[in-house]
Parts: structure tokens; sequence; C-alpha cells
């Protein structure tokens, strides 16, 4: 564990939390935590610090802390993401807020299947306990933002324009005729279809709204995979 991310409702004094066992899997000699162990903790959208359990008290871990460290700088990118399938939706939401990325939009597309969006792994704790996984891994503690937008046509021409204002606006795509390039200082807006990319009809949506549409080369990669190649193109010195 890189970080014991507390959430608010666990805190009983301002520098005390009781964190249930039954949040992780027990791990002998890991978790439980025995008393006096130091861990590496952080609040929600808070500070990161060091905490101390004191006692394990019925089924919690009575932790005192002290934050005084900031969280890392937050990726330069909004993600706008093609609803992946459910079994890669958990992966893909905790590899961006391992990332760094902050905000994300959850789209319809054409190649995205109907019943995604019936998913219980839409539902807000579920997308939570994604994004927190990857919080802890990354050593983070502020929460991205998740927007679900099931209809892409008013959300790319009524929304994404002040959404994409004052940013370099990409579209990934597998069969695009240019090269992702790097972005140097400037925030990126990006848009990723499903496997495939996104169809005719909605890369000219994106290309209405001032998207360019770019390629990684003649692989067709998993969404999974592709989000940390771009980004790893798009901020070579944030790898």
């Amino acid at each position: 564990m890189n970080l014991l991310l507390l959430a608010p409702r666990e805190l009983r004094e301002p520098d005390l939390a009781a964190v249930a066992f039954a949040r992780y899997p027990a791990r002998p000699g890991l978790w439980p935590p025995a008393p006096g162990r130091r861990l590496r903790v952080g609040l929600v959208d808070g500070a990161l610090g060091e905490g101390t359990v004191e006692a394990l008290e019925d089924a919690h871990a009575l932790i005192r802390f002290r934050l005084d460290s900031p969280p890392p700088p937050a990726l330069a990118l909004s993600l706008v993401l093609a609803l992946p399938r459910p079994k890669m939706l958990r992966r893909v939401l905790r590899g961006a807020a391992e990332l760094g990325v902050k905000r994300i939009w959850l789209v319809n597309a054409g190649r995205v299947d109907k019943s995604y969006w019936q998913s219980p792994l839409l539902a807000p704790q579920a997308i939570g306990a994604s994004l927190g996984a990857g919080l802890e891994q990354a050593v983070d503690t502020v929460l991205p933002e998740v927007v679900l937008r099931p209809r892409l046509k008013p959300f790319v021409e009524d929304e994404l324009p002040a959404i994409a204002a004052d940013t370099r606006c990409v579209v990934a795509h597998p069969a695009a005729a240019v090269p992702l390039v790097a972005a140097g200082s400037t925030p990126v807006t990006l848009a990723i279809g499903p496997e495939g990319g996104f169809n005719a009809f909605e890369l000219g949506l994106f290309a209405a709204a001032g998207f360019t549409a770019a390629s990684l080369g003649a692989r067709v990669l998993r969404v999974e995979t592709a989000l940390p190649v771009i980004v790893a193109n798009l901020f070579p010195a944030a790898r």
C-alpha cells in the first residue's frame, strides 16, 4: 500500500481516523496494521502526511496522523472517453487517476453497446472506489471528477467547446494521417473512442468542435493501453 487515503467520514477527530478492517483484503503482517505501525496517509482532496496506528478497536484501526505536504500536481489534460466495456472501465478509471487526470467525461459512441450504460460500475460509489485505488497507487489525494454524458452529439456541440477552450484539442484515432506529437506546455483536451475509434460521423463532430485527429501508428490498442501511451507521448517530461 503506497498511501492510505482517508475519507472525511472516517475522521473521529481532526487528526484521528477510524479505518475499517474490511476496507482492504486481509494481508498478514500488512493489513490490519499492528499498533505502532507508521503509514503514509492523505485526506481526500487534502494534504499528504504520516499516520501512526494507535490501537485496534473492534473492526477498526485507529490512526493518529499529521498532514503537512501538498499532493502532486495534476496532469494538464482533460479526458473525453467513450464508455469502455464494464470489465475495462474499472481499470481505465484507476489508470487515469494514477496518471493525474482530474476531469473525465464518459460519453456515448456508435461502437459503445447500450448495455454498458446500465452497468453497476457507473454508480458513484463504484466509480469512487476505482479512482481511489488509482490515487492510493500514485500517492495522490485529489479525486478526479467524472461526468456521464450518454448523448454524444449535444455534448460535443453544446458543452465541449467551453471545456476545451484554450487547450490543444486532440481526438485519438488509429486511422488518422497525423502522428501524435508532444503538447509542450499547452493543456490538452483528449478524446479517445472505443476500440477501433470513433466512426466518421463522430469524427466530424469533433472536427467541427476544433479537434484534430492524431494517431499512435498502425496498431489498434485497447483503451487501457492507449491512455498511458498517449499521455507519455503528449507529456514526455512527466514520464
